[in-house]
């Protein structure tokens, strides 16, 4: 008995020894966003520039102690230059900063009265690293996480949701140089690669539907809601395809405030027609030893890994498909999967990985292929299990995220369909 212990013992140690060897390892120097060519030394210089080629970062540098700890994500990724149109805000008006626990962004009006996100592809999870993790210098179990998000994957997602017919934000890399368009916010945004993107609200329409009367987020749809009434409906079918869309795709991340809603103009009623956002998580890659523990669905069940099989669906299930599908029945849901797995052709998902920034495509394309095409032929299985879930749920009764300060009817507040 001794002996076994003395082993747990020392397998603890061990265990301790390597992590925190592993979270050590790192570049001396962390780079963010580093112009690779062609070489540029002023305002100037750029303004002559269409595209310049950049860098994302080296921080997630690893050797194969760091990979086999923290795992092999998409490490080269972030490393690998890409091309970025060269933007300046000198025809923009900044209208607020945004941004969530680890992304900046800036809301930005056009000269065309459309509202547009900038949206910084690098990273910052210094909010989400709780105390302990600082006390015990775990810190970089966060910070390096954030390898496991794909730096382009929100391109890929939004090539993909073209093909099938659901909408997106249309993204596109873009980086901006320091210039005083930016007033205050140069420092902390200047000279850094962004997703420039359609918001995910807005007075004026920029999609491709006719008789919309404006775009809004979920907050406001739900005091729509609570004025119009059954006047007020949304694209249930439409819902129900995007959601099996966020699980073909491992966006596991699909809460109240990443959705917007294209209100359209019927002959006696409006419908509002789901628009996604934020695709940050979509083909969340997770592997190495820390990754996989603190990721098991025992532990940590909402964070799921995109692999070619979906081995825990519960995980997919957030309070938002509750307030909107519970009362959906099951066949819609399989019709849905059954219509995205007939148009998301093998074809379709080659042309949409060949719309992808060639380093991407050529490090990580075949991958993806592979794990979108198995997990996309048995959608139908999913579909069904993820319409129970829903089902088999009780209703949430705090409010959606977003909408905490809502003075809502009280049926409203559990259910969108309840008032």
């Amino acid at each position: 008995m001794k002996k076994f212990l003395l082993f747990l013992v020392t397998c603890l140690l061990l265990f301790l020894g390597l992590t925190y060897w592993s979270l050590a390892i790192g570049p001396s120097e962390i780079e963010i966003s580093r112009v690779i060519s062609p070489e540029v030394n002023s305002e100037e210089d750029y303004r002559n520039l269409e595209l310049v080629e950049v860098a994302p970062t080296n921080q997630y540098h690893p050797n194969r102690l760091k990979s086999f700890m923290q795992g092999v994500n998409y490490r080269k990724a972030w490393e690998t230059p890409v091309k970025a149109q060269v933007f300046f805000l000198d025809s923009f008006a900044i209208v607020k900063e945004g941004g969530g626990n680890q992304t900046r962004s800036l809301e930005i009006k056009g000269p065309d009265s459309i509202v547009y996100s900038l949206r910084s592809i690098n990273k910052d999870p210094a909010p989400l690293i709780p105390r302990v993790a600082k006390i015990l210098g775990l810190e970089n179990i966060i910070i390096d996480g954030v390898s496991a998000q794909h730096p382009y994957g929100a391109l890929l997602a939004a090539s993909l949701s073209e093909a099938v017919g659901i909408l997106y934000t249309h993204p596109r890399i873009v980086f901006v140089p320091e210039h005083p368009a930016l007033g205050t916010f140069s420092r902390a945004y200047a000279n850094r690669l962004y997703l420039l993107e359609y918001e995910t609200e807005g007075a004026v329409n920029w999609t491709s539907y006719e008789h919309v009367l404006k775009i809004v987020e979920t907050d406001d749809l739900q005091e729509l809601k609570a004025e119009l009434g059954a006047k007020l409906q949304i694209d249930e079918q439409m819902l129900v395809k995007a959601r099996l869309f966020d699980i073909l795709i491992g966006d596991w991340d699909r809460h109240a405030k990443q959705w917007g809603w294209v209100l359209q103009q019927q002959e006696n009623s409006i419908r509002a027609i789901p628009l996604p956002g934020d695709r940050d998580n979509a083909f969340f890659r997770i592997d190495g030893v820390l990754p996989t523990l603190i990721t098991n669905e025992l532990v940590q069940p909402m964070v799921r890994p995109f692999e070619k099989d979906i081995d825990h669906i519960p995980g997919y299930v957030y309070p938002f498909d509750r307030y909107f599908l519970k009362s959906v029945p099951e066949e819609v849901f399989v019709e849905e999967a059954i219509r995205l797995k007939n148009e998301l052709t093998d074809e379709k998902i080659r042309n949409a990985i060949a719309q992808w920034p060639a380093g991407a495509a050529r490090l990580n394309g075949d991958e993806i292929f592979k794990k979108l095409k198995h997990r996309r032929d048995d959608l139908p299985k999913y579909a069904r299990e993820f319409s129970k879930e829903i089902k088999n749920s009780k209703r949430d009764e705090k409010p959606l995220k977003g909408s905490e300060d809502l003075q809502l009817p009280a049926p409203l507040q559990k259910c969108f369909q309840c008032s």
